[in-house]
């Protein structure tokens, strides 16, 4: 095969191949990708420096605040970029390629098998990566969950707590600021763990930098 990519029309998606990879993120997709983790990461260690101000001294308490707040507008934007792609284009595929909850369930039994046993035995992921079935059952199901639900709940959450008195009346009304400040907390300590895990799941590629190659490139290798 020709080592300069080729495009192959398909009914709902284009295909680049180079060699034997698919190209699977497009560029817009691995901009977005970057700057959330980069965001994530930055509110995540100035969360830690506002929350334990006495043990971590590298910055401020007010800078850590500022940085903070100013970094969470950035990560909402990024999201609402995020959320336009995806639903302005047929990249939504993604995460449904079809919609039979089945043959779903089906595969992510599969999944789960090969997750909790087949990877320590060195066998191969049930799930084929293609350009409009990207996720596997496990992962789209998780992210939908996380993108849809756990991070908004987290914007709003920080978004009373940036301005209590401007939110008094819905921080009232879902029980009070300490309600508020431990829906946040709870969220932000399973951001850390979700940040862990992905950064360990984008190791078990071919090699462990096969999947992060990956996010930059755009093509993913042929398993």
């Amino acid at each position: 095969m020709s080592t300069n990519p080729t495009e192959l029309k398909r009914p709902d998606v284009w295909i680049k191949t180079k060699d034997s990879d698919l190209y699977i993120n497009p560029l817009p997709v691995r901009i977005w990708h970057w700057l959330n983790a980069m965001g994530f990461v930055a509110l995540i260690i100035t969360g830690t420096f506002i929350r334990y101000t006495d043990q971590f001294k590298l910055m401020s308490f007010e800078t850590a605040i500022k940085t903070h707040n100013w970094v969470g507008f950035a990560v909402i934007a990024n999201y609402f970029v995020w959320l336009g792609f995806y639903l302005f284009s047929d990249r939504i595929t993604v995460y449904h390629p079809e919609l039979n909850f089945r043959k779903f369930f089906d595969k992510a039994f599969k999944q789960m098998m090969y997750y909790g046993y087949g990877i320590f035995r060195g066998h191969k992921s049930p799930h084929k990566v293609l350009p409009h079935d990207k996720f596997n059952p496990m992962q789209s199901i998780t992210y939908q969950i996380v993108m849809l639900l756990v991070v908004p709940v987290q914007f709003i959450t920080g978004l009373m707590m940036w301005d209590i008195k401007r939110f008094e009346v819905p921080i009232a009304m879902v029980g009070g600021l300490n309600t508020v400040v431990t829906v946040h907390v709870l969220i932000y300590i399973f951001f850390v763990a979700f940040t862990m895990v992905h950064a360990y799941m984008g190791a078990l590629g071919t090699t462990p930098a096969t999947h992060f190659r990956e996010m930059f490139t755009g093509y993913e290798e042929e398993h």
